[in-house]
């Protein structure tokens, strides 16, 4: 039962793609069939590689396919394994790409501001914002945080865009207008402190409660800027990551790259659809990063935890990583 591996391993993204591999070798040993065999191929980084991957790994007789890196390389192979129904587990975090036998494995956008909105409310914020640059994950925060506050009943969130790179001062003066009881940043590293420093100054009677995205797990430099403490973010689950990483360092001698765990969880998917005969559609594993849940429609549960920024940078868990029954949880 032979499963197709679709990764970057020549040009810039080698390394990467050669960890990939690795992480994917480990899931495969942890599936412990020796009936299911991995099926490599490079991509090249590109579309057109993606695409010639995706028809040599067919060649091969796969059942399923894990693969490949990006949303366009994802793109290119679906258009090569839809007509021969094959199912896809793909690296990328783009919502967009998930459909019919097309599983998204990347923490999305969508799951990250579920998760922090449902922590967040528990708290009783009602009153949202998203400062966010405008590009395409300052705009998928967005629609994800309009469409969680509808569907919790909350007021119409406030959603300030602002250009990449540009001076974000502007539209903290309008956040300080509307009077948010919390504030979704869509920046991290330096840009996120910058933003909270500004928005600390135009609060001067206080700051909404801060919050922010998966980029800032493992930041330690966050910690650094004291309008930051105590603000939350979603992130892996530590105790499964700790796992993971500790399996990695001992079969392969070094840490592994966050996109690891990605290409973990999707060939543990791909082998067991291989295994199976069928997705796994409903049901629920531990991954690289936490607890994993198949859905129809190419949808994938994540389930998050949530952590408070501390100072020296050091994150502590505020909640656990829930069990997901519905999609981004």
């Amino acid at each position: 039962m032979r499963v197709g591996l679709l990764l970057p391993l020549s040009g810039s993204n080698a390394p990467l793609g050669q960890a990939m591999m690795d992480a994917a070798q480990l899931a495969l040993f942890d599936q412990g069939d020796p009936r299911v065999e991995m099926v490599p191929r490079d991509t090249r980084s590109t579309p057109a590689g993606a695409a010639a991957a995706a028809r040599a790994v067919l060649d091969q007789g796969v059942v399923s396919v894990a693969g490949p890196l990006t949303l366009t390389e994802t793109a290119a192979a679906v258009g090569v394994l839809r007509e021969r129904r094959i199912p896809l587990y793909a690296f990328t975090s783009d919502e967009a790409q998930a459909g019919a036998l097309v599983w998204v494995l990347g923490i999305t956008p969508a799951q990250q501001v579920r998760r922090i909105f449902a922590a967040a409310s528990e708290g009783g914020l009602r009153r949202f914002a998203l400062l966010a640059p405008d590009d395409a994950f300052g705009q998928r925060l967005a629609l994800a945080l309009r469409a969680v506050a509808a569907d919790a009943g909350a007021p119409p969130p406030t959603i300030l865009l602002a250009p990449p790179r540009g001076d974000t001062s502007a539209a903290v003066q309008q956040l300080a207008a509307g009077a948010p009881d919390a504030v979704l940043i869509g920046y991290g590293g330096a840009g996120a402190q910058a933003v909270a420093a500004q928005i600390a100054a135009a609060f001067p009677a206080g700051a909404p409660r801060l919050l922010g995205t998966t980029l800032w797990a493992n930041d330690t430099s966050l910690g650094n800027e004291p309008a930051l403490l105590g603000a939350l973010f979603p992130g892996p689950d530590a105790e499964a990551r700790g796992r993971f990483e500790a399996a990695y360092a001992e079969a392969f001698g070094s840490r592994p790259p966050r996109l690891a765990g990605v290409a973990y969880d999707a060939l543990a998917l791909a082998a067991r659809t291989a295994r199976d005969g069928a997705p796994p559609v409903g049901a629920a594993f531990q991954g690289a990063d936490g607890p994993v849940r198949v859905l129809d429609g190419g949808a994938i549960a994540r389930g998050l935890a949530v952590y408070a920024l501390q100072p020296g940078g050091e994150a502590i868990l505020v909640q656990p990583a829930p069990l997901p029954g519905s999609a981004g949880s």
